[in-house]
């Protein structure tokens, strides 16, 4: 028995590849899209064919008969009868699918005025680039390929464009020393059809001496091999590369961020077909910074301008209680809104701005039922400016971690509803509508806690109306505290003053505890507390520290000395000095016990590094 192994054949290159591109006036496109889309799949070739006024480019493989039978048709449409292609064989069909595009451009540029149709840069043989390399002849080779091509491979010596795409070039030229305005310049490309714009375009900027490389890379590998020229050429299908024999290369591309691949690096532990490669892999924790990086953006983008600076219709809801069953929109809405006179209800009404959910206009005298949505319009409203800069910390599938700039209010009311951190939100997440679990005044800086959908937001609530959410806030007040450590449980009232303000009720009011420790006392007779809340009373700190005989610096509201109580600063002047600093909570899905903590404000940064 002869066990000797026998080499086996190589594979036979049965399929023709094409490239070819022609600059010329074209019309009738639909037309001629339908009729090249029908003779392809008739053939059986496969591949994309881009039509545009501007000329035809395309990239085509299949049988040697259909790739001809295409060919000799194109050429007998007007201003294609010099159309030339590029040829390599195959073993394999290299396109999944047969693809005829009209586009605005056969290759996008987006600078009007090329046209290459009428007028490109002089041409430079293949052979003759070859010879001035033999010969040392000064010239600069430009690469005006984008930075993933250049990668496989590009001539010796040559200067790349560090471009991400062909649009980029113009920017790219205007980098360049303008010494070499006055120098020879050999342009190149694939196969020669970004150097028709680039050449010209070049030439517009001043550069006397610009020439092309006929053909491109691809003419060139074929007249003339690989001299001069060091790896591979990439190339637009699933052959990625070919060497400069014109025969597919072992390299394979990324499908995540294009690079093209070497055999060595896909043997990278990193290169993770269909996900990613050395050149794009990044950690959970990368992963995680640059979608932080992005939503950050995102906030930045969606508040400038502030969208309340913009006039615009604003249409505050109304549900109606129990409490108010059977009466009319007038009495409803002077009970529930009772600080503003029956005169400006009836106004409204006569306006035309009380309407039903359906922004069907109410009568004064329509009966309302409980649990219906009634709508009060406020006309092309301007809202008052807020600090927009909110950033998210933290982002996971359940939760966000967000610190909070002031003034900023965290839900529309008052003067305020696209000017909120809720907007805010909604903008940058939709179409998810995030729920803040727990509140921070509008004057309040530092941590907040936002649920993804409502089922995380159930339970992120329950752990702050159960008290296992550790809080911890930086407080500068005025006064000089004499202990270092002291707590406040004077009880808070449950109702709001006129004003909006809550004061303490030692018979009435809910139990409220704070911890207060002295960080640092300053000079000029203000301190730093560090101010733990065990229980969530609204304004529980602000209210304490007025109590004790220290108010917070900066609060409008609670000072002694206030005749007319804001609670929300105008944007420019001096801040409220309270800052959500660090909260420890149980993660809603995962159950892991998370701490955060949030950058101190300016107001507190050097008095803690002095205390530490």
């Amino acid at each position: 028995m002869n066990t000797e192994l026998v080499p086996s054949a190589p594979p036979t290159l049965s399929i023709v590849n094409i490239a070819a591109y022609r600059f010329a006036q074209l019309g009738a496109l639909p037309a001629l899209r339908a009729e090249l889309l029908a003779l392809c799949r008739a053939n059986q070739l496969r591949g994309t064919i881009l039509l545009s006024a501007e000329g035809i480019n395309l990239f085509i493989a299949g049988e040697s008969t259909g790739v001809e039978a295409l060919l000799t048709r194109l050429r007998l449409i007007p201003g294609l009868g010099q159309l030339e292609a590029k040829y390599s064989q195959t073993a394999h069909q290299p396109f999944r699918r047969m693809l005829v595009r009209l586009k605005r451009e056969i290759i996008a540029f987006g600078v009007p005025g090329i046209d290459p149709a009428r007028r490109t840069s002089p041409k430079l043989s293949p052979q003759q680039l070859k010879a001035w390399l033999d010969e040392g002849r000064p010239l600069t080779l430009l690469d005006t390929r984008n930075d993933y091509e250049v990668k496989l491979g590009t001539f010796e010596n040559a200067l790349t464009a560090g471009v991400d795409h062909f649009r980029d070039f113009p920017a790219a030229v205007a980098k360049l020393p303008a010494e070499l305005k006055d120098q020879t310049i050999v342009l190149f490309c694939t196969g020669g059809i970004r150097c028709e714009k680039a050449g010209p375009y070049m030439e517009s900027q001043g550069f006397s001496n610009v020439l092309q490389l006929e053909g491109g890379i691809l003419k060139y590998f074929e007249d003339c091999g690989g001299a001069h020229y060091r790896g591979e050429c990439f190339v637009f299908d699933q052959r990625v590369g070919v060497d400069p024999a014109l025969h597919e290369s072992d390299a394979a591309q990324c499908f995540k961020c294009l690079s093209p691949l070497t055999a060595e690096e896909q043997l990278d532990t990193r290169y993770v077909a269909g996900r990613s490669c050395p050149w794009c892999y990044r950690t959970a924790a990368e992963q995680a910074a640059e979608q932080l990086l992005k939503r950050n953006q995102a906030i930045r983008d969606a508040m400038h301008p502030l969208p309340g600076s913009t006039p615009a219709d604003v249409f505050r809801p109304l549900r109606v209680p129990q409490e108010c069953e059977g009466l009319t929109v007038l009495e409803t809405f002077c009970r529930l809104v009772g600080h503003l006179p029956v005169t400006y209800w009836e106004e409204e009404c006569r306006a035309g701005n009380l309407l039903d959910s359906r922004h069907q206009l109410l009568g004064a005298a329509d009966i309302v039922r409980a649990g219906e949505r009634l709508l009060h319009r406020l006309s092309q409203t301007i809202e008052p400016a807020v600090n927009g800069a909110a950033t998210v910390l933290h982002e996971d599938e359940a939760l966000l971690v967000l610190n909070k700039p002031a003034p900023l209010p965290m839900h529309p009311g008052g003067r305020y509803t696209r000017n909120t951190l809720q907007h805010i939100l909604n903008t940058v997440y939709r179409p998810q509508k995030p729920k803040p679990a727990h509140r921070l005044d509008a004057n309040t800086t530092g941590l907040v806690i936002v649920a993804r959908n409502r089922h995380f937001a159930g339970r992120l609530q329950s752990q702050f109306a159960d008290g296992r959410v550790g809080k911890t806030y930086l407080v500068r007040v005025q006064g000089l505290p004499p202990m270092d450590q002291f707590r406040c449980d004077a009880p808070i009232g449950r109702e709001a003053c006129a004003s909006g303000t809550r004061e303490v009720d030692e018979v009435g009011g809910d139990a409220a505890i704070t911890q207060f420790t002295v960080l640092q006392r300053s000079p000029d007779g203000t301190s730093l507390l560090e101010a733990q809340p065990l229980t969530g009373r609204t304004n529980q700190i602000r209210i304490h520290c007025a109590f004790l005989g220290f108010p917070v610096v900066g609060d409008a509201a609670y000072r002694s000395d206030e005749v007319l109580p804001r609670q929300t600063l105008e944007l420019g002047e001096p801040p409220l000095c309270l800052h959500a600093w660090q909260i420890s909570f149980s993660h809603p899905a995962s159950g892991e016990s998370l701490t955060f903590t949030a950058p101190p404000p300016d107001w507190a940064f050097q008095d803690l590094c002095q205390q530490g």
